[in-house]
């Protein structure tokens, strides 16, 4: 019960009263299409062996399913949401939706664009899950379901009303995702809630499937993760790496390797880098963006016609230069939406024109 006084719409209802109405589905099997993991028994984005072999913070972070999403289409009037996990974690710059929490869309197939319908938060206290609730109209609709950015999932269950029905959701504008690798900026830190990571609002502004590879603190380059992304299916890749290298002379070692080595792999894939938006934060912060500057002078010059490039100075702009972020380095949701706009006329021309 709310304490006497409180603002009702910041209390978190954990009560189902439908709750012995509600049919429960497993959301990795039919009729829900899991996107963005390589795992669900638990949620992973890369499988163990090859997070162990990377460095311990690839280990601490695979198993949070950011950029994940569940995709289904039913005519329940609410959509209920159940989610297990071995601890909740909890980061100063990171809400509870974000980081532990989901959020809901509605997707109209007649113009391809989605829209926000509600989010399910964890309760404060919600060590091993929890469960929450969303209302919806009870017509024939298609859900997109946007996954915690960070907390590790162990099982997910999506309720709906007894004797809903479901039918099949449309795919992607692309069969194979669009691969990003990066930081903690990559990875949606710091948005307000899941949907406001640069790589999902890029998902559903462009209709496409995306795979979120970035790990907070740990994209640093090496053989074994560099191999393992010059082996995916994918219809774009984007090198979002330079912030988690230990200094320019590590960047430079590692930067135009990752180019070279998926590049043989994939001669005609498009192929973006981009720098780090928190420009000129720590020193030799020019001389990191050199080097991805120097990467991609480096492939137009070898003839390469499909690589694009994006200056993170440009990013947060303007007067409100320093209302981008949550602490000077990671975006807030304005900062990650400067990063979709900045993004999306790349992908758009590469997936569109």
């Amino acid at each position: 019960m709310a304490e006497k006084g409180k603002d009702k719409n910041l209390v978190v209802n954990a009560n189902l009263d439908e709750k012995d109405e509600i049919a429960w589905y497993e959301a990795d099997k039919t009729p829900f299409t899991v996107y963005g993991v390589c795992s669900t028994t638990p949620y992973k984005r890369i499988d163990s062996e090859l997070a162990e072999a990377t460095n311990d913070g690839v280990v601490f972070h695979h198993g949070n399913p950011s950029g994940a999403r569940v995709r289904f289409r039913t005519n329940s009037p609410y959509i209920a949401v159940h989610a297990e996990w071995n601890e909740q974690e909890k980061y100063p710059s990171l809400t509870d939706i974000a980081c532990c929490g989901f959020d809901l869309y509605t997707y109209n197939r007649n113009s391809r664009r989605q829209t926000y319908k509600g989010s399910f938060s964890p309760q404060p206290n919600s060590l091993k899950g929890f469960d929450h609730i969303c209302y919806c109209d009870g017509i024939m609709t298609d859900y997109v379901l946007n996954l915690p950015l960070y907390n590790n999932l162990t099982n997910l269950l999506i309720g709906v009303k007894s004797g809903s029905e479901f039918e099949e959701t449309e795919k992607y504008f692309n069969d194979l995702p669009v691969v990003f690798y990066g930081s903690s900026i990559t990875q949606g830190c710091s948005s307000s809630r899941p949907g406001n990571s640069y790589i999902n609002i890029l998902s559903r502004e462009l209709n496409l499937d995306t795979v979120n590879l970035g790990f907070s603190g740990s994209a640093r380059g090496e053989d074994v993760i560099v191999k393992y992304l010059s082996g995916q299916k994918m219809s774009a890749f984007v090198c979002d790496y330079d912030h988690n290298a230990p200094n320019a002379e590590h960047l430079e070692k590692t930067h135009y390797r990752i180019y070279e080595t998926v590049r043989k792999k994939h001669p005609d894939l498009p192929y973006i880098m981009l720098t780090k938006p928190d420009y000129k934060r720590d020193e030799g912060d020019d001389l990191r963006r050199v080097v991805v500057m120097k990467t991609f002078i480096k492939a137009i010059e070898r003839g390469d016609k499909n690589v694009y490039f994006v200056d993170g100075a440009s990013l947060f702009r303007g007067h409100r230069f320093m209302d981008c972020t949550i602490d000077g380095c990671h975006p807030n949701d304005l900062g990650f939406n400067y990063f979709a706009e900045a993004l999306y006329p790349v992908l758009y021309r590469i997936f569109y024109k």
